[in-house]
């Protein structure tokens, strides 16, 4: 069994307009933009990263907005839900902020106990607030934005399948532990996690596969401290028999990928170097920052992108 997973590192998601993007989660939800730069693998489009202040792994939500890409269809194979952690209590002001901001859907629940609130992002993206207690991480208070009511960073993820068995299994090899089951959901957690801990398996086994687009989640991150524990899970998930990526360097960690026997894809990331490794942590997120290999195109790739409110 693997045991240097800590939690969520970060979950990166698609878009279609990266200005109602950003104006989304920095505005609407609070967040910070930790950094902005460019898909590593398509320079023409922006990956934008929100979270704390300092782009703590376990609050980072990341983004590639794709100029008017066809919006995704929901179904199984992916991650259907992406939940952040709130004080308890401070539903009701998310309730009337996001009614005010017009979000979409807005359905109040209460799951394992939790007070939770649904709701979509611009894309139809499937995001949930969850009243969580105790949680000691610090918000970003850049937002205007009180911090009794301010996002933590995530609580964890839902995953909808055809069947979870084999995903159950592979996240019991990751270090999760099963811990209760509602209907057809059941969670798994880390113990003594970094606060992103949870993961929640539905199980819909009639459902169509979802079809990728603005609003689904591309992949899905979890971290570990360093490479040297990387490298240890590399070889473990390999030695299991699953298909992982050699160790791909992302700037603000190494990063590794492979595909779940469920479909969803799962990466691997490193907790170091992090976000203020060309930037000052007072200034993340301010100006486009470049993989060394771009810079030389940086005037034809910055008159391609979509200028971003401040």
């Amino acid at each position: 069994m693997i045991n240097e997973i800590n939690g969520l590192h970060h979950i990166t998601s698609m878009a279609s307009d990266a200005r109602q993007n950003n104006t989304f989660f920095t505005d609407t939800l609070g967040l910070r933009r930790v950094k902005k730069t460019v898909n590593f693998d398509d320079p023409n489009v922006y990956h934008l990263y929100y979270g704390d202040e300092a782009g703590t792994p376990g609050t980072v939500m990341t983004y590639f907005p794709f100029p008017d890409v066809m919006r995704g269809r929901p179904g199984v194979g992916e991650v259907s839900e992406t939940q952040f952690a709130v004080p308890k209590g401070s539903l009701s002001f998310w309730q009337d902020r996001l009614t005010a901001k017009g979000a979409g859907l807005l359905e109040a629940d209460t799951t394992f106990g939790a007070n939770r609130l649904r709701f979509n992002g611009p894309d139809g993206e499937g995001l949930a607030l969850i009243e969580t207690a105790d949680d000691a991480r610090t918000a970003w208070n850049g937002s205007g934005i009180a911090d009794s009511v301010a996002i933590r960073g995530f609580s964890g993820a839902r995953f909808r399948l055809h069947d979870t068995a084999a995903t159950a299994e592979l996240l019991g090899f990751m270090g999760y532990q099963r811990a209760e089951t509602e209907g057809d959901v059941t969670r798994f957690i880390i113990p003594g996690g970094n606060g992103a801990d949870t993961i929640d398996l539905e199980a819909l086994s009639q459902t169509p596969f979802a079809r990728q687009g603005a609003g689904s989640v591309h992949h899905i991150a979890f971290a570990v401290e360093n490479r040297a524990k990387q490298l240890e899970v590399r070889k473990a998930l390999m030695d299991t028999g699953y298909q992982v990526t050699p160790v791909i360097d992302r700037d603000y960690f190494w990063a590794i990928y492979f595909r779940t026997p469920g479909g969803v894809l799962f990466e691997i990331a490193t907790n170091e170097p992090g976000f203020d490794r060309d930037e000052d942590t007072a200034h993340l997120g301010e100006v486009l920052k470049l993989p060394a290999r771009y810079e030389p195109y940086r005037a034809q790739i910055e008159a391609g992108l979509t200028p971003l409110a401040a």
